[in-house]
């Protein structure tokens, strides 16, 4: 399913097209994966709607599950056969400063899966050894494909927030990534309250029925100022209200690589007192590094953690877009492949 324009997807619901292209041929390091599942992205949209421009034609798809189906010349990792993943992180440089201090996101040469290269919506792909991931026998593979972007990302996120156990942490958004952090803090953090906001009610009954402590509104009060919110949605009112509910000294650390345009004017309600004063900071995500998603796949397999998903066949992609643009989510997008 191939982008070839820049789209609107509240004119154009059908943005991606079926066309058969050629099996990608893998080079010196690389392999050709035959994919069998990839995750639906907010990010997605992003490159769709032109937030973060994608190269063009560009095949979409960066939480890719599947099967080493050849090698390359030079290969050692991995085998035929070899189930592997592949994430956001398609390639960096080696050598700048932030490659070489484990920093490789903020690489400039930093290649992404499905907007730099192309991704996963689609039977066959190829990427370099080094960037693809042994995938855990303990989840399947749709199972599997949200853990490589929504989980990876999600623990990233968690980490920047500095959170001790005891802390108190807010959730604003609770889609992909939201319920997996939800999950996950609750098993790093045991002695630590999730306070989650949320426009949708059936999203915040969700949240409650994982074990959030509390689920109000976007809007919403939280009952406690809390010591870090971690906002993972595509919009500008959660940021403000966030930072409304945050505790003297707290941080909000923001989970998206671009934020649309739509409540922009929300951010003209910013009030230095109110929002800001008292050291209270804002920590953005800029994407992940392989530490984090090789990080994330081992402690996922170690929690037996498994997302919740959604599942759609590859021609159903526009749909599940589509569905993610107007926020209908319950858990994680994804697409099967073969």
């Amino acid at each position: 399913m191939v982008l070839t324009r820049l789209s609107d997807l509240t004119k154009n619901h059908e943005p991606l097209e079926l066309l058969d292209m050629p099996v990608p041929e893998p080079g010196e390091g690389e392999i050709l994966i035959k994919v069998a599942t990839c995750g639906v992205c907010h990010t997605e949209l992003d490159e769709i709607e032109g937030r973060t421009p994608p190269k063009l034609p560009v095949i979409l798809g960066h939480q890719v599950v599947g099967r080493v189906d050849r090698l390359g010349s030079n290969v050692n990792r991995f085998r035929v056969g070899d189930r592997i993943g592949v994430a956001w992180i398609y390639s960096a440089c080696g050598r700048c400063k932030f490659c070489r201090s484990d920093r490789e996101n903020l690489c400039a040469d930093f290649k992404a899966t499905g907007r730099d290269a192309d991704g996963g919506y689609a039977e066959y792909m190829v990427v370099d050894e080094n960037f693809a991931y042994p995938i855990p026998e303990s989840f399947d593979d749709a199972e599997a494909a949200p853990l490589l972007c929504a989980g990876a990302i999600g623990l990233r996120s968690l980490r920047l927030t500095n959170l001790k156990d005891g802390d108190l942490l807010g959730l604003t958004g609770f889609g992909a990534s939201g319920h997996l952090v939800l999950k996950m803090a609750k098993h790093m953090f045991p002695s630590t309250r999730i306070y989650v906001f949320a426009r949708s009610e059936h999203e915040r009954e969700f949240a409650l029925e994982l074990g959030a402590t509390w689920a109000g509104d976007t809007t919403d009060t939280a009952p406690e100022k809390l010591g870090a919110i971690i906002d993972t949605t595509p919009v500008w009112k959660p940021v403000i209200e966030a930072l409304r509910n945050l505790a003297p000294g707290g941080r909000l650390v923001i989970n998206a690589i671009r934020k649309e345009d739509v409540d922009k004017d929300y951010l003209l309600r910013l009030d230095y007192p109110e929002h800001l004063w008292l050291e209270k900071e804002i920590k953005s995500v800029a994407n992940v590094t392989r530490k984090d998603v090789s990080d994330f796949l081992r402690l996922a397999s170690e929690m037996k953690l498994k997302p919740e998903i959604e599942e759609f066949d590859l021609l159903d992609a526009n749909r599940a877009l589509l569905e993610l643009k107007h926020r209908k989510i319950h858990g994680a997008k994804v697409l099967r492949i073969s």
